[in-house]
Order: structure tokens, then C-alpha cells, then sequence
């Protein structure tokens, strides 16, 4: 007797039951039909949504948020190498101390520690929960990346996105429970195994304010009602198919896929449309700005998309990989992002927003103490720094975090973690903490094992929650 729902409802229904045991039956019923459904979660949440702000590439801690007088005093000086005998580093075989680029003080009542190349964001220092911590293991860019994203390096996974789309859902059914403006590879912002309705939505940053951030978006049919019939014609096309085929997850998702697409259509349009904002707030971006309009740009469609009800923006800022002249490169990547990501902050905390979004800004690792010089013959201002997931910088404000932390404590040299360690396991046990979920009960069942985010790691890191 065949089953009432195609197959893969049928799983989803097993694994949203398995996987979120607090939730209502009508809730579990709701997303079967509707997987983008706004669904309660599992514990009392803090934050609703998160703009997840990732600096590809690696930015420098030390230059940025962990200054250390031990490397300062012996700037270009020989340190004695942390490492293990048989690890090689290409270009760091003298082992220079390398100093700070610039100064890194205390800012504001809190006393966290940024670098005058970030003066905008020295100004709301106090609403930063700034972690020093912070722990990977990989060392490879594209490795670090997926583990950041999707929680592991050697295999696809859903990102995060992904996860908090299927564990939340959307608040607005017109648009995508998951965005991601200027994004990397695909596996950053995909669902893998999980429904394709989950997969992060790609944004462009529009060079201006006529061009749209979102490819294909304008009606191509005369009429609201000609495109209505054209997508009914479509689906009856794709259902009769499915059916055939006795439940396929891949045309499951194309059929969502296409409605929220005609919806889109609709809402999309004015919500990222730059130019309906104030003047006054495009200069809060830097937008206009000869180094900030791109990505004032994409930190003011976050704050739109996020308010418009979108749980999850993710905004890609690349370019941090210093692995020569950090002192002539690092400013310049400081001058393009400061301000925008400071103006993000003031911009939702003006609104009333910033106390239930979870702001995250990170890289996928951080930069060692000691120089890089790949060409053997640089002089030392002229070097850059290797990759280092032993010990890096992240910060959080907003959504539930205390504001004016700062948690996490390195060696003398600022390469492994000596208190206060926060894995990546458990930075996403966390961030799904705050948004309401257990991160050990938000679980898909693939291949024969039910898969989560934090894969059989993480532990929420309650000291930095107020």
C-alpha cells in the first residue's frame, strides 16, 4: 500500500520528529507541507535571526585583536619555533617575530583590545563579545572554510544556514530562510543532504542603485496572471513526475523552489532595493565611499534582508590571506570593511534590532606570530604571515552574547589557546543555543546515521552568554 506522502516528506516528517522532540505535532505537520514554515523552537531563544559576516582568507589577530609584547619587543628577531620537528612551513624557516601593524589598544568602557586600523568599529567596542580562543584543524584554506561553514573538512555537508533553515524556518514567506550575499563556493552556502529548499539563496552586491542583487528576478511574463499559469503548468508538469517516480527529493525541491520564486518576484524587489534607503544612512555604510561602497553595499542588504525576516544572511568579505607585505596589504582590507560592519552594528541597534540578531564576524583561522617571507629575500617589512588554526580571533555581539567581553587567553607567543578554547564545534553549538536549538537534536538521518552540525562535538560556551 503506498504511503500517503511522497518519500521524502516521509523522511522529513521522521527526522523533524526524531530531531525536534519539543516541537507541537500541527508545527511537524505545517513543515511537511511547508519547509520554510516558521517552527517553535526546542528551548527559549535569545536571537531570532544572524548576519554572519565572514572575512575569507584568514585575518590577523594579533594585528587586529591580540597584541603580544613578547613578539613586539622581539620584532624581527629569531623566536623559537612552536611546532612539532617534522611540520614545515613554506617561507617561515627563520622564524621572525613580527610585530603588530599598527597599535592595538583598549577602546571604550569594556577595555577590548582593537587596532587603530579599525576605527569604526573601536566606536562600539562595548557591544562586542570579542573570543581569542578561537580553534580549527585545518590549516588549508579550503578545508578551514568548510569546517567553518558545514562543521567538517573531508565531506559534503549542509552549511549553517542550512541547519537554521531547517530547524527555524523563515519568518516571511516571500523570501528565503538563508541568504548569502557575494558568496564563495556553492558547499558554503549549500543544504547537501538536506532539502534543496534550504540551500542558501547567492546575492550579488549591485555596482549601483539600478542594477538588482538578484539574478533573474524580473517578471519576462506580460502579466502577475500569465506567470501564475505559466508556474501551474510547471508544477503539474514536476508533481505528475514525482509521483512517477514515487517521491524524488530533488524535484521536491524544485517545485518549493519555484513558488518562493514567483513570490520573490513580488516582495524581493523593494526590499533590496539600496536606493529607497536615506542619505543619511548610505554615508553610515560608506556607501558612495571610494574603499567602502561594496561592501557598505552588502552589510546594508544584510540589515534589510534581516529585518525584512530572513534568519540567516551570511556576507563574504575576501582578500585577508597576508602571506606578503601584511603592513602595505592588511590596511587596505581594514579601510574596505571597517566601516561598513561598524555601520551593521549601529544601523540594527538603532532599529531595536541588535538584541535578538547574533552578529558573527570571523575568518577560517588566524596568522602566526613569526613572518612569511616566500621569496627568501625580502626585507622584514615586506613579509606576511602563514595560516594558523591553533589560535585565532572572533567576535559576536548582539542576540543574547555579553556585550564588552573579551574571553579567551593565548601563550606569550599568540599561537595555541591557554584558557578559555573555543573549538568551531563548539562556536556552532553555541550560535544554535541562542536561536533556541539543541545542536544535539537538530539531526538529518543519511546513510543509515543521523548527521548534525556539530557532527558528535560541541559544548555551548555559556560563559560568554548575558
Amino acid at each position: 500500500m503506498n504511503s500517503p506522502l511522497p518519500l521524502s516528506r516521509r523522511q522529513w516528517l521522521r527526522n523533524t520528529a526524531c530531531g525536534f522532540g519539543a516541537l507541537a505535532l500541527q508545527d511537524i505537520l505545517r513543515a511537511a507541507s511547508d519547509p520554510l514554515s516558521a517552527r517553535i523552537p526546542g528551548v527559549t531563544p535569545k536571537a531570532k535571526r544572524v548576519i554572519f559576516l565572514f572575512m575569507a582568507g584568514g585575518p590577523s589577530q594579533m594585528d587586529l585583536f591580540d597584541p603580544k609584547p613578547y613578539i613586539t619587543e622581539r620584532h624581527g628577531q629569531t623566536v623559537q619555533s612552536p611546532l612539532r620537528a617534522e611540520v614545515t612551513q613554506v617561507g617561515t624557516e627563520k622564524y621572525l617575530a613580527l610585530g603588530a601593524m599598527a597599535p592595538v589598544q583598549p577602546r571604550g568602557q569594556s577595555g577590548t583590545t582593537i587596532s587603530d586600523l579599525m576605527p569604526h568599529l573601536a566606536s562600539v567596542a562595548d557591544d562586542l563579545c570579542l573570543l581569542r580562543g578561537m580553534n580549527a584543524d585545518n590549516p588549508q584554506h579550503a578545508g578551514a572554510t568548510l569546517q567553518f561553514h558545514t562543521g567538517t573538512f573531508a565531506e559534503v555537508r549542509p552549511s549553517m544556514g542550512a541547519w537554521i533553515s531547517y530547524g527555524l524556518g523563515t519568518e516571511n514567506k516571500d523570501l528565503p530562510s538563508f541568504v548569502s550575499v557575494q558568496p564563495g563556493g556553492v558547499r558554503e552556502y549549500g543544504s547537501a543532504f538536506l532539502p534543496a529548499i534550504h540551500q542558501g539563496t547567492a546575492l550579488s552586491v549591485p555596482l549601483d542603485d539600478k542594477t538588482s542583487p538578484v539574478q533573474n528576478l524580473r517578471n519576462a511574463s506580460p502579466t502577475a496572471e500569465a506567470q501564475r499559469a505559466r508556474i501551474d503548468l510547471m508544477q503539474r508538469m514536476n508533481r505528475r513526475l514525482t509521483g512517477q517516480l514515487q517521491g524524488d527529493p530533488g524535484m521536491e525541491g524544485m517545485i518549493q523552489n519555484l513558488e518562493l520564486a514567483f513570490r520573490m518576484q513580488t516582495t524581493t524587489p523593494q526590499i533590496v532595493d539600496i536606493s529607497r534607503e536615506t542619505d543619511a544612512t548610505k554615508q553610515l555604510y560608506g556607501i558612495g565611499g571610494k574603499d567602502t561602497d561594496k561592501n557598505g553595499r552588502a552589510c546594508l542588504l544584510a540589515r534589510k534582508l534581516s529585518e525584512a525576516g530572513v534568519r540567516f544572511v551570511q556576507v563574504t568579505m575576501g582578500g585577508w590571506d597576508h602571506h606578503g607585505d601584511i603592513r602595505g596589504n592588511l590596511p587596505k582590507l581594514c579601510a574596505q570593511t571597517d566601516q561598513p560592519v561598524a555601520a551593521l552594528l549601529k544601523d540594527l541597534k538603532s532599529r531595536g534590532l541588535l538584541e535578538d540578531t547574533l552578529v558573527l564576524w570571523s575568518g577560517e583561522f588566524g596568522r602566526t606570530p613569526w613572518s612569511q617571507d616566500l621569496s627568501g629575500t625580502a626585507p622584514i617589512d615586506k613579509h606576511g604571515r602563514e595560516h594558523q588554526p591553533e589560535s585565532f580571533c572572533a567576535w559576536m555581539a548582539g542576540g543574547g552574547v555579553k556585550p564588552g567581553l573579551t574571553f579567551g587567553t593565548t601563550d606569550d607567543m599568540g599561537y595555541r589557546v591557554v584558557e578559555g578554547r573555543i573549538h568551531v564545534h563548539d562556536l556552532h553549538a553555541t550560535l544554535l543555543h541562542q536561536l533556541g536549538i539543541d545542536h544535539t537534536r537538530l539531526t538529518w538521518r543519511h546513510l543509515g546515521r543521523d548527521f548534525r552540525l556539530t557532527d558528535v562535538y560541541g559544548e555551548v560556551v555559556r560563559e560568554i552568554l548575558a
